[in-house]
């Protein structure tokens, strides 16, 4: 097949909450479909962050060829325009060789900057970042928060205090531009599509789904998460990089660093790892074309799926 700028690839995205079963449910739709996955979670794509990220098993990799995973170590930078070109050189390769894509996981960031792109900001301000960069040092992630909620609440709502890359960032491009990241981000639209896309989302009820949660908490302890964050402190890697500040990592080191009890960690973990999951919602019950289904049901939106595939 000869890759064309002119025709839009198709591509199929696996998307909704965590804890639904879109790995199983990807790994089979790919094998029916001469299809490879193209992960969409911006925690696997580190390596050595493999119980805290609910990464495909290497039996699951091995099953079908999964993209975009351990691709980067934990204190490397990492943003939503770097994975969309990575993502669209994996697709341009796959298009090519006749397979279809299935971008899969729950960053709705990385999903949007894929299909329809980030707005062009130009050079931003070295000077400023690094400026920001020296305040983060000095006084904590979350003073500069409170600063960035002061000038784009609804960006600071959106941010976790501890993530001072992206907290940085948008102070950076309101400082350098004047306008708000989230402002940018209604101008821009996201209106202009680089691919064919069919959108499938995963849903339950909360209460199941806040259940699975639960026992997917449960069971990433019992798998060893504990001595996995150990090793990454071990081996260097400091405990308020991004990476380790994500949920599950950042409450066992709390536990380790005798900053909480073993039960208030687990339990916050938990709660926290719901919140995430209603946000998770909330950003993908946005998209109206996302057709829905539950995790028991993707069988019946085969019909859908191939009608997708053959129309020209």
């Amino acid at each position: 097949m000869i890759y064309s700028q002119r025709i839009k690839p198709k591509i199929i995205v696996i998307c909704g909450p965590t804890a639904l079963g879109k790995t199983s449910i990807s790994i089979d739709l790919a094998k029916n479909l001469n299809g490879e996955i193209i992960n969409a979670d911006s925690m696997q794509i580190y390596r050595y962050m493999d119980i805290g990220t609910a990464k495909p098993t290497p039996e699951e990799q091995a099953a079908v060829v999964h993209h975009m995973v351990d691709i980067i170590n934990p204190d490397e930078p990492f943003d939503a325009r770097r994975y969309a070109l990575m993502a669209q050189e994996k697709i341009k390769q796959l298009h090519i060789r006749g397979v279809i894509p299935l971008i899969v996981g729950g960053t709705g960031l990385y999903i949007k900057a894929l299909v329809h792109g980030l707005f062009n900001l130009g050079p931003l301000d070295a000077y400023v970042r690094d400026k920001l960069k020296q305040k983060a040092d000095e006084q904590g992630s979350i003073f500069l928060h409170k600063r960035l909620m002061g000038c784009d609440p609804y960006a600071a709502q959106r941010i976790h205090p501890n993530d001072t890359y992206r907290i940085v960032r948008a102070l950076e491009i309101y400082e350098t531009t004047g306008k708000p990241i989230s402002k940018l981000h209604r101008e821009h639209n996201f209106s202009d599509t680089t691919y064919n896309v069919l959108k499938i989302g995963l849903i339950m009820a909360r209460d199941l789904l806040y259940d699975r949660i639960n026992k997917r908490v449960d069971a990433m302890i019992e798998a060893g998460l504990v001595d996995e964050v150990r090793w990454l402190i071990k081996e260097g890697y400091a405990t308020d990089l991004k990476s380790m500040q994500s949920i599950g990592y950042r409450h066992m080191v709390d536990f380790i660093q005798g900053n909480s009890s073993w039960s208030e960690a687990l339990g916050i973990f938990k709660r926290d790892t719901r919140r995430y999951a209603k946000r998770q919602l909330t950003w993908f019950k946005a998209d109206a074309e996302i057709l829905w289904t539950a995790p028991g049901r993707v069988d019946d939106l085969r019909p859908v799926i191939k009608k997708f595939l053959h129309e020209a």
